[in-house]
């Protein structure tokens, strides 16, 4: 069985590697512009990734078999201005086809903010996937959520996958299921870096809607904004005149943002009666990274890096299939799920319960 391998282009803090490594693909090159994350790379890989991708010399650059690439989603996000390729970041997607049209990999695997979906009424994405069809591409793309793939996030991305020979089914994904409470995700109570036990006083009961959200009245007053904020940040003091608005560990936490340097969102636990928000070890663990990962030094950093970051589990699956479609595929097999795959459709398309096989 042959070996695959890949490269990981605007490569963070290794989201892509961890997921790819974790189904036997070997990481052969690496890219990441931004030095705090090339230090946490370096802290967990052993390995300095490839600084500026628009000056890296290609021919430098290993064979390989899948492409992987974030490519800067803040162009293209809700909590962006939303340029998309009028912003310089945005262009940085016509790198990656230079790099592809010089190596020509069987498989590309890009992943982008769900926005990316309707930004400019859809001629954003429309202009992703000819280009990589007028390079010789079969592609297919979906929006995936990471609550599907094991964890509690509710976190929709867009996935773009490019294949030489036949198309990648989405419909092969693995699915779990239930989606996991966000209680079991946790730290215990008490072990956080800078929350209090007493640092929000509840004034109301709390009332939970059926769509989880759960609505509390708290006290801000001066003792509580200094024990419920962490230090140095006491711009985040504004955040608690926003409507109580608080989610429940029974469900899941909303998508954790790239453009914060904190926790956004506060969280109720019905055990100890507070309010709180997640820890950045909670944030990680909710991403699907190792428990023995390596964050960077500041807080601050850690939290933007992680939102900046891939649902680890999803990739995984996804490399898995990637594996189980593509590359390892025999032609019975490969007949097989056509016709499974096709009879689906078909079903759908008569209104016909799907068949689960």
């Amino acid at each position: 069985m042959k070996n695959l391998n890949f490269i990981e282009l605007f490569a963070g803090i290794g989201g892509f590697r961890i997921a790819f490594e974790r189904r036997g693909y070997e990481c052969v090159y690496s890219c990441e512009i931004d030095p705090k994350c090339q230090e946490v790379y370096f802290n967990n890989f052993a390995e300095k990734p490839a600084d500026d991708i628009t000056k890296i010399d290609i021919d430098s650059i290993p064979d390989f078999d899948v492409l992987t690439a974030g490519f800067p989603c803040q162009p293209f996000s809700i909590c962006g201005k939303r340029k998309g390729f009028q912003d310089t970041r945005g262009t940085l997607f016509f790198r990656v086809c230079e790099i592809v049209s010089a190596k020509n990999p069987p498989v590309i695997l890009l992943e982008n903010v769900k926005h990316l979906m309707h930004l400019d009424k859809g001629r954003t994405l429309k202009t992703i996937l000819y280009s990589l069809e007028d390079l010789g591409y079969i592609v297919n793309c979906q929006v995936l959520n990471s609550k599907d793939f094991g964890v509690p996030q509710n976190r929709e991305r867009v996935i773009i996958i490019g294949t030489k020979k036949k198309k990648f089914n989405f419909k092969r994904l693995k699915l779990k299921s239930p989606i996991p409470k966000l209680k079991n995700f946790l730290c215990k109570f008490g072990d956080f870096e800078y929350l209090d036990p007493d640092s929000y006083t509840l004034i109301d009961e709390p009332k939970q809607q059926q769509s989880g959200l759960i609505f509390v009245g708290y006290r801000n007053n001066k003792t509580i904004w200094k024990k419920g904020v962490r230090p140095n940040t006491h711009h985040l003091s504004r955040v608690h005149h926003q409507p109580n608005r608080i989610y429940s560990v029974e469900g899941i936490h909303p998508t954790i943002p790239s453009q914060e340097t904190s926790g956004r969102f506060f969280i109720y636990i019905p055990k100890e009666n507070a309010v709180r928000k997640l820890t950045i070890k909670e944030c990680y663990r909710i991403m699907g990274f190792p428990e023995d990962f390596k964050i960077h030094g500041n807080l601050g950093e850690s939290y933007k890096q992680v939102g900046n970051s891939v649902c680890i589990p999803m990739i995984t699956e996804i490399a898995h299939q990637l594996k189980e479609q593509i590359f390892f595929c025999s032609q019975e097999e490969e007949n097989i799920n056509n016709f499974i795959s096709e009879t689906q459709e078909e079903f759908v398309q008569l209104q016909i319960p799907e068949l689960r096989l």
